[in-house]
């Protein structure tokens, strides 16, 4: 796994890889160690592409990722992170949302369960997920990041979740 991390206006990043594509994106504040991690080796040619369009995205002059994805999760989670990845720039969905959009309108507890377990934040907008009620609620970046990113892509409103088919990291 190749790695590097960076400065962004909300704390450092670090970016993981293999050669399938993005498996992390990791919040500093959650004190990553990537001696725990097996092989992991930093390289930043590696993952500048990553970098490069996160550093956009904190610019503002980007509004979605041309990545490779290849997060590791179950069928559920991978549903769930599927779908994140269509919620639109700038719009917020709840957790119950989410769940009537993956075909299952009581799983609002799981898909939140799946949200928090999501390993490329920010690129699978898992911040965009809101409680029904309009509130910020669990967030691996924290709730100020949570209302940093909502607030660098102007999100205010709740959209209606729309179906999702296919798989979108292949």
């Amino acid at each position: 796994m190749w790695f590097d991390d960076f400065q962004t206006p909300i704390g450092k990043l670090v970016v993981a890889a293999d050669a399938e594509g993005i498996r992390h994106i990791l919040f500093d504040r959650n004190r990553y160690d990537v001696s725990g991690r097996g092989a992991w080796l930093r390289s930043p040619p590696r993952v500048a592409h990553a970098r490069r369009q996160l550093e956009e995205y904190f610019a503002g002059e980007r509004c979605g990722f041309e990545l490779d994805l290849k997060p590791a999760g179950t069928p559920f989670q991978v549903l769930v992170w599927n779908t994140l990845a269509t919620i639109p720039y700038g719009v917020t969905w709840s957790y119950g949302q989410l769940a009537r959009c993956i075909g299952e309108p009581e799983a609002a507890r799981a898909v939140g369960a799946a949200n928090g377990r999501n390993p490329i934040p920010i690129v699978l907008p898992c911040h965009r997920v809101i409680g029904a009620d309009g509130s910020l609620t669990g967030f691996g970046g924290g709730l100020p990041t949570k209302a940093a990113l909502l607030r660098l892509e102007g999100a205010l409103a709740v959209e209606e979740a729309k179906p999702v088919t296919g798989d979108l990291f292949g």
